[in-house]
């Protein structure tokens, strides 16, 4: 290849064959559970990167089921995000992911900066309850439990929480280790239609790991849970701020 044709086909690794697609990825019938727990305010000031700030001592645990994702397939996705404040709005901080396909893991970290990593979660409904797992190497580290559509949520109230803004850290590293790329990304889903939306009762387990330390958040007391069914569009995000830019 010239110089001019390595250019040009640059998008992804590898370069001959990129490891997902270039363009957008629309989600259908995508499917989360979504539990909210306090936890301690002084430890998620200091994993909270400046200039976000935590919104309080709440924690949002996610299970989600994504059964068509253009471009990816059908998996499954576990993790933390925390509500946070950017120069005094609301927004979420995405702290942790862990899934079961490799082009989403790449493709997620690549190109938006989203923390994820390998890991087995699932999601069942037993009898009159969901019950979400997640395994790390085989071993449990979250197990959640919340009642099937116990309360109907008002679907605009619901579609309206999804343009607030989610926030991710994104850290690239030179070929010497250090950063080469160390930026703040904000995005929001676009083209979201919330098709059931409800809000139950809810237990949350974390267990300690050292690969997967989801329990460094510790679980004082669980809030409640809510169980969204919608489809939406993951788009291009935005760099609101580069931490090596003085540098």
């Amino acid at each position: 290849m010239t110089i001019e044709e390595v250019k040009e086909k640059a998008f992804a690794m590898p370069i001959t064959n990129p490891a997902y697609n270039k363009a957008d990825i629309r989600f259908v019938n995508r499917e989360m559970i979504i539990i909210a727990y306090k936890t301690d305010i002084e430890i998620l000031k200091k994993i909270v990167p400046e200039p976000l700030l935590p919104a309080s001592d709440i924690v949002l645990y996610e299970w989600i089921r994504m059964p068509d994702s253009s471009g990816l397939g059908s998996y499954m996705e576990s993790g933390q995000v925390i509500p946070v404040t950017y120069k005094g709005k609301p927004g979420s901080y995405t702290h942790s992911m862990y899934l079961d396909n490799l082009p989403g893991i790449i493709a997620g970290r690549e190109v938006m900066g989203f923390p994820k990593v390998w890991g087995t979660p699932r999601l069942d409904l037993r009898d009159e309850c969901f019950v979400g797992a997640l395994d790390y190497s085989g071993v449990r580290v979250a197990t959640g439990t919340m009642a099937y559509k116990q309360s109907e949520l008002p679907l605009e109230i619901v579609s309206k929480g999804f343009e607030t803004p989610n926030f991710v850290l994104k850290s690239i590293p030179h070929v010497d280790g250090t950063p080469r790329i160390l930026e703040l990304v904000r995005f929001s889903p676009i083209n979201v239609k919330v098709k059931g939306a409800w809000a139950g009762s809810a237990s949350l387990e974390l267990h300690p790991h050292c690969m997967a330390p989801v329990s460094q958040l510790p679980v004082k007391e669980v809030v409640g849970g809510t169980h969204i069914l919608a489809d939406m569009t993951l788009t291009a995000g935005e760099v609101v701020h580069d931490y090596l830019a003085d540098e």
